[in-house]
C-alpha cells in the first residue's frame, strides 16, 4: 500500500485502495466498478445487492453474488415480481444469501417497483442515467482523503427520493450514490488508479 493510499497488486499496476483484500475485489475492480452500465438486469441486480449490503461489507455480498442470482432467478425483475409466500419461505432459508426478511421482502417489492418504471421510462437505464451528475457539478478528480468523506451527492439524494415516492424501499442516499459508483454513474477511481482512464473513456461518450 503506497503512501497516497493506492494498492499496487502483483502486476505493479496501481489502485484503489479498497481492493487490496483479496483478487476477487480486484477483479471487480477492474472490470466493473465505475465502467457504465445500461443493461436493465444488471441495473436491478446492482441496486438490490446495494441494499443487502447495507451494514455488511461489499466484499461479504460479492462473494455470495453467485447464490443470490439462484436464489433471485438471476435477477430477472419480471419473475421476483411474481415472487410469493412460498419463495419468501426459501429464501430466508437459504443459508448461500443474506437471510434478512427485510431486505428480501424489499427486493421483492422492488421487482414489481421495476416492472411499473420499465413500463414508464421504457427502460430502467433510461431512468436511472437521467440522474448522472453533470461533468461541471463534479471535481474532476478526487483524493483518497476527500473520497472516504463522500458519501452522497445531491443527484442520489434526488434519485432515493424519487425512488421512494415510487414504493422502492431499502434505497436510501448512500445506498444509492454506492449503486451511482459501481454502476459509472459518476467515476471515483482515483486520479493515478490505473483503471480510472479506461472507466472514463467507457463513460464518454455513452
Amino acid at each position: 500500500m503506497t503512501e497516497d493510499k493506492l494498492f499496487v497488486a502483483p502486476d505493479g499496476e496501481p489502485r484503489c485502495w479498497w481492493c487490496a483484500a483479496e483478487p476477487l475485489y480486484v477483479d471487480y475492480h477492474d472490470r466493473e466498478w465505475g465502467f457504465p452500465v445500461t443493461d436493465d438486469r444488471r441495473l436491478f441486480e446492482k441496486i438490490c445487492l446495494e441494499g443487502f449490503q447495507s451494514g455488511l461489507s461489499w466484499l461479504t455480498i460479492l462473494r455470495k453474488r453467485p447464490n443470490f442470482r439462484v436464489a433471485f432467478a438471476n435477477f430477472e425483475f419480471e419473475r421476483v415480481a411474481q415472487f410469493g409466500e412460498a419463495d419468501g419461505a426459501r429464501l430466508l432459508a437459504d443459508a448461500g444469501i443474506v437471510r434478512h426478511r427485510g431486505k428480501i421482502e424489499a427486493t421483492i417489492n422492488n421487482a414489481a417497483r421495476a416492472v411499473e418504471l420499465q413500463r414508464e421510462f421504457g427502460s430502467l437505464s433510461r431512468y436511472f442515467w437521467q440522474y448522472e451528475p453533470s461533468p461541471a457539478s463534479r471535481p474532476v478528480r478526487f483524493t483518497h482523503a476527500e473520497l472516504v468523506k463522500i458519501t452522497t451527492c445531491p443527484e442520489a439524494v434526488a434519485l432515493s427520493k424519487d425512488l421512494k415516492r415510487r414504493g422502492w424501499k431499502c434505497v436510501g442516499p448512500t445506498t444509492i450514490y454506492a449503486f451511482m459508483q459501481a454502476m459509472g454513474l459518476v467515476n471515483d477511481h482515483l486520479e493515478a488508479c490505473s483503471v480510472r482512464a479506461a472507466a472514463e473513456r467507457a463513460r464518454r461518450p455513452r
